[in-house]
């Protein structure tokens, strides 16, 4: 099955995604039980919606969805052999090859983030104030610093594609939104966090990195997949929670 047809690619190792499924499967009803209700409160979105997004995030990092083809012209070395009086010589030539890099939208890291974004900027964010300036300028003010942060910690691989540490950006994220609220009271850190941190992310580490992937040398660039994935997926777990719990 060719790269233009294909749909599921995994984003980390097996061992890995194993850790995360039992971080799940382990710490996250116990934390709904014990603040489920401040949880709730602090998002304004309904806990099995919350604990059921995590869940779907988590095994929709299977799934990229192709969005375009790059291809290239680099040097390529060949060596051709050529034989004579019983003896072979090997004879490298140098020339340029083309070689092409799907570029794909991981449904997981990516896709769901942002689309929850959106809902928690349009929905439950805005409405419920009556002057929702100061919580934009503390969205943009996290974005940013998250956003910064992890492009200057982000390694492009050569081969592979954009890899970031995993605990930089949602502890970047929770120390901005702290700062933030210190300096100007937030209505909803929670969600500043969230939609600052998961953003911020993708931003400083795929987005700001569009224009390397050519030099990439890698046949599949998945845009929060990959190395970026686990930290779009921590970012908006552990964020949000570590800001309730510091908030609440």
């Amino acid at each position: 099955m060719g790269y233009e047809r294909r749909t599921v690619f995994r984003p980390v190792s097996m061992v890995y995604l194993l850790l995360l499924i039992v971080m799940l499967i382990i710490f996250v009803p116990l934390i709904f039980f014990l603040i489920g209700d401040l949880l709730v409160s602090a998002l304004g979105i309904p806990v099995q919606w919350v604990g059921g997004f995590f869940i779907v995030s988590l095994f929709g990092s299977f799934v990229n969805i192709p969005v375009a083809t790059l291809e290239s012209r680099v040097p390529m070395v060949r060596v051709r052999e050529v034989s004579a009086f019983w003896v072979t010589w090997q004879i490298p030539s140098v020339g340029l090859g083309v070689t092409r890099t799907h570029v794909m939208i991981n449904l997981g890291g990516a896709v769901l983030p942002v689309v929850v974004s959106g809902y928690l900027l349009g929905m439950p964010l805005m409405p419920a104030l009556s002057n929702p300036v100061n919580e934009y300028l503390a969205i943009a003010t996290v974005l940013l610093i998250v956003t910064v942060a992890v492009n200057r910690s982000a390694n492009v691989i050569s081969g592979l594609g954009i890899a970031t540490p995993a605990m930089v950006p949602p502890l970047v994220t929770v120390l901005a939104t702290l700062l933030v609220d210190y300096i100007s009271p937030i209505h909803s850190p929670a969600q500043v966090a969230y939609i600052g941190g998961t953003l911020g992310t993708l931003i400083g580490a795929d987005l700001l990195n569009l224009h390397r992937i050519r030099d990439l040398g890698a046949p599949v660039v998945s845009m929060g997949g990959a190395g970026t994935f686990d930290g779009v997926y921590l970012t908006g777990l552990v964020s949000v929670l570590l800001v309730v719990l510091a908030m609440g």
